[in-house]
């Protein structure tokens, strides 16, 4: 494990700091990243330690922010969100902020959050992200059409497979059945099948990939022939102070 590991867009906004701690703090990044879905309370524990060299980096508090989120401690993470935020300028984390407010029981405020930002301003994977958060607000507050209604964005596209449509998905689907339509909530969960393997197919899980499309054709015997092409467009279907010193506050 190197600091060169680390992507180069993490390792630019280290050159802030020194190279030998830039390089130490790179290394727990990418430890952090590594551990995060198999072993969430370790990779918390680098990201924190990151954080004691590099407080005013953002995507150090970024990083401390998704693992922090990701060991359920919401309160944590929605302040170091906040922090990121603030430092980055960024909204791409909206979406975990608004679930973060839902994770500390305040899903009226995560509704109000999500709303304080024009959606047409964020990437199409950070619309369709917010989204599903946002619905899931809205089952939080017992109101499953308002939570149907929440998923229904052009990205809701049948026809196609983004590297987010799976998620997305299965989110409406979720609350389908929450509705008591058992059938169509199977049908969209087919649908997200059929996305999960095109685009493993494709090889384009990662998040930021292109788009790609999923056509269906019935065959005369009844079998669906699938293809994929790439590159299409979607259609419609339808505060806390930061530390002076550098270090993270001991209350986190």
């Amino acid at each position: 494990m190197q600091a060169r590991d680390l992507p180069n867009e993490a390792r630019v906004e280290l050159k802030t700091l020194s190279k030998d701690n830039s390089d130490w703090v790179a290394k727990h990044l990418v430890m952090a990243g590594r551990l995060i879905e198999s072993d969430p309370a370790a990779a918390h524990s680098h990201a924190l330690s990151a954080a004691r060299r590099a407080g005013r980096v953002a995507v150090v508090r970024e990083t401390l922010a998704i693992t922090a989120y990701a060991t359920g401690d919401f309160a944590l993470a929605l302040r170091e969100l906040r922090t990121y935020r603030r430092i980055s300028g960024s909204n791409d984390q909206l979406p975990l902020m608004v679930d973060s407010e839902r994770g500390v029981g305040r899903p009226d405020r995560a509704l109000e959050l999500g709303r304080s930002v024009d959606r047409a301003t964020l990437p199409a994977d950070v619309q369709v992200s917010l989204a599903i958060a946002m619905s899931g607000a809205r089952l939080d507050l017992g109101q499953p059409e308002a939570a149907l209604a929440e998923l229904e964005i052009p990205q809701l596209d049948p026809d196609r497979a983004f590297s987010y449509s799976a998620d997305l998905f299965h989110a409406y689907a979720e609350v389908l059945e929450e509705l008591g339509r058992d059938t169509d909530a199977e049908r969209w969960r087919e649908r997200a099948t059929r996305a999960e393997e095109a685009l493993v197919e494709a090889g384009l899980m990662d998040e930021h990939e292109t788009v790609d499309i999923v056509e269906e054709e019935l065959d005369l015997d009844g079998t669906v022939d699938e293809t994929v092409e790439e590159g299409a467009d979607a259609s419609t279907p339808d505060e806390e102070d930061e530390p002076n010193d550098g270090t993270v506050p001991t209350e986190h």
